[in-house]
């Protein structure tokens, strides 16, 4: 076993009872390690709108039922101790969490969606926690804490959905709905793989900063509601070939209009909320494929990092704030007025 100056106690954020108020700050004894673990000195974590639902109560009413947990998913650190049997990391070495801790590679099983930090099993908002050494993956060359720790689920979910899931190709169109985190990386790995983005926001500010990362076209929602049939128009009557579908339930018949005959829906999001009284008939006659996306898997994180490297891509951070402001950070991202990401760094 191997170790550098560790903290003698783990201080981490505790939601008790639902609600952002309701999250503590707690000194906690360390855990020893088991074979194959390691300790991580988190240093950054980044919030994302299901850490939000989770901590109000409105994910899953039984993520409390065995006790408090620490809430987030997303973080980045320093490998600072390594039990016996690890070989994937050393000491010092910079690392992120994976979303799905048992979820390495191949299909997501049952089994596997248990394994979801922040939820299913304690999460990041903390300043040490231990893994499995199989449940991280190095950072990126030269990204930072904050820059990592914005990787586990936007991005990853985004790679997913335009590169693995459905197979992007240059010169096709994707339709990217708003410009938080999950928005923004799909914008941003829509370009370097060379397709055409057409981004929709309620703000004319944030789609001019989309337009300075590469979106083609940009409409305004609020000022042109109908915006299916704008997309329509763009694409000279065809319709996009994949769609990011962050809205759920007010935007997805939206999305059945504007998508092309044998068109890609990728549904991640729930922003407008999961019940909708829908027909069926346009993914009938259509010929769409609607895949749900729910992350993915360690293997998928490892090649869209080198993807990143490749690509010089750098994550966009809306705002920092300090581990004693995690509720302030909570109540920014319920507003959402950010533009990417909404880092919280550790010290």
């Amino acid at each position: 076993m191997s170790s550098t100056s560790i903290a003698a106690r783990t201080k981490a954020y505790w939601l008790e009872n639902f609600g952002i108020d309701n999250l503590v700050i707690k000194e906690l004894e360390q855990q020893s390690l088991r074979a194959g673990q390691v300790r991580v000195k988190l240093h950054a974590a980044s919030l994302n709108y299901r850490d939000l639902l989770i901590v109000k109560g409105r994910y899953d009413a039984k993520v409390l039922s065995s006790g408090p947990l620490i809430p987030l998913s997303d973080a980045a650190g320093e490998i600072v101790e390594i039990a016996r049997e690890v070989s994937r990391f050393k000491v010092g070495d910079q690392v992120a969490t994976i979303f799905f801790q048992k979820w390495l590679s191949g299909e997501c099983t049952h089994d596997m969606t248990k394994s979801a930090l922040g939820g299913s099993v304690p999460g990041v908002l903390t300043n040490l926690q231990v893994f499995n050494q199989e449940a991280l993956v190095h950072l990126p060359k030269d990204y930072s804490y904050e820059e990592g720790a914005t990787l586990p689920c936007a991005a990853v979910t985004a790679w997913n959905a335009l590169i693995i899931a459905n197979k992007l190709k240059a010169g096709e169109t994707v339709l990217i709905q708003g410009t938080g985190g999950v928005s923004i990386f799909a914008l941003q790995f829509a370009k370097i793989s060379g397709a055409k983005v057409i981004l929709i926001s309620s703000s004319d500010e944030k789609l001019a900063k989309g337009k300075k990362l590469g979106a083609d076209f940009l409409i305004n929602y609020k000022k042109l509601p109908e915006w299916e049939t704008e997309v329509r128009k763009i694409t000279d009557g065809i319709g996009v070939d994949h769609i990011i579908e962050v809205g759920g339930a007010q935007t997805l018949a939206k999305s059945f209009k504007a998508v092309r005959l044998g068109g890609k829906i990728a549904v991640i999001g729930i922003l407008s909320g999961t019940e909708s009284s829908i027909s069926l008939l346009p993914i009938l006659m259509k010929n769409i494929l609607v895949q749900g996306i729910y992350v993915g898997s360690r293997a998928m994180f490892e090649s869209m990092n080198k993807a990143i490297e490749t690509n010089k891509v750098r994550p966009i951070i809306d705002k920092v704030f300090r581990f004693d402001e995690a509720k302030e950070a909570l109540y920014y991202l319920e507003r959402a007025s950010h533009f990417g990401k909404v880092v919280i760094k550790i010290d």
